[in-house]
């Protein structure tokens, strides 16, 4: 894994394949608790299939180890911006295909991850796993690149009518996307669910990335 400092003070984890040669990427955004502490195993089982994964800590941004609900929307187009900063910086290594660059955002991550899309053409797909729309993105949906919604059906912290709304909006404006909702599951999956959704994810990512190229 290398490290890099977005502006000196943001870090972003960069897992690169061992295969020579132009390669998608995915940049990873972290929930509301944090990014993870350590080695992503995501990310390293996703550069070992010849994917370049970024994971950025974009509370480094604002100072913050978690954060609150009411502190969502003082910093979220610190936050937004930030992760945008992140993928320029990732078109700017080589090896990075321009054409075929995903994001993968969870919970708050999600956000970002939908509302950066509807504002940046260099993203070709996202996977939102417990996330939405704001609603301050919402009419600029129609340019969005294909989205996959995973939701667990129980979650207390994102209620399920947000992947619903998503859907919605997706259908209304003609953009690709798959949704896929857990019964039983909450705010994060377990078991057959979190093995299924990983499937998911991968498969989802290996056809919207390979028809970007």
């Amino acid at each position: 894994m290398e490290t890099y400092r977005l502006d000196g003070k943001v870090r972003l984890d960069h897992y690169s394949p061992s295969r020579a040669g132009a390669s998608p990427a995915i940049l990873l955004l972290h929930g509301s608790g944090g990014p993870l502490r350590g080695i992503d195993p995501f990310a390293e089982q996703a550069a070992g299939m010849g994917v370049h994964v970024f994971a950025l800590h974009y509370f480094d941004r604002t100072g913050h180890t978690w954060v609150s609900p009411r502190q969502i929307e003082e910093h979220f187009l610190d936050w937004m911006n930030t992760a945008g900063a992140a993928v320029s910086h990732m078109l700017s290594l080589p090896g990075v295909d321009h054409r075929r660059v995903g994001l993968l955002g969870f919970s708050l991550g999600a956000y970002l991850s939908l509302a950066l899309s509807t504002r940046d053409s260099r993203i070709a797909a996202v996977a939102e796993l417990f996330g939405g729309l704001a609603e301050h993105f919402a009419a600029d949906a129609a340019k969005l690149p294909p989205v996959l919604i995973v939701h667990g059906e129980r979650d207390p912290v994102v209620p399920v009518q947000e992947a619903y709304k998503l859907e919605e909006v997706l259908k209304k404006n003609s953009i690709p996307y798959e949704i896929k909702i857990y019964r039983d599951q909450g705010h994060s999956l377990t078991g057959l669910a979190q093995l299924d959704a990983m499937r998911r994810v991968a498969g989802f990512f290996r056809e919207h990335l390979r028809q970007a190229a």
